[in-house]
């Protein structure tokens, strides 16, 4: 009997359209956790391509990746560069 193979979960293989980042970012900002936040805005730069990412934002990829990763604690102006690279815009509006 063979046994199962299996391979890392990576939430970037499936997010392939802008709106399927929009709603990933969407969804980490609603948790309220930064760390959620800032590793959602990692997989999302990993979906677009890290590199490209690095040269829209005139950051080095792998400072991009470390201050991006679950672990990372980014400057708010890298997190602004970030999505604005993306193509993603930033909305407040007033709790309820």
């Amino acid at each position: 009997m063979a046994g199962t193979k299996t391979r890392t979960y990576d939430s970037a293989e499936y997010l392939e359209t802008a709106e399927d980042m929009s709603a990933y970012l969407e969804a980490a900002l609603e948790d309220g956790d930064p760390g959620v936040v800032v590793n959602a805005l990692g997989t999302i730069a990993r979906a677009r391509g890290m590199t490209e990412i690095a040269r829209e934002t005139g950051l080095g990829r792998e400072s991009l990746y470390k201050a991006l990763s679950p672990d990372g604690n980014p400057a708010f102006s890298t997190i602004l560069k970030v999505v604005r690279a993306l193509g993603i815009e930033l909305h407040a509006e007033p709790s309820s």
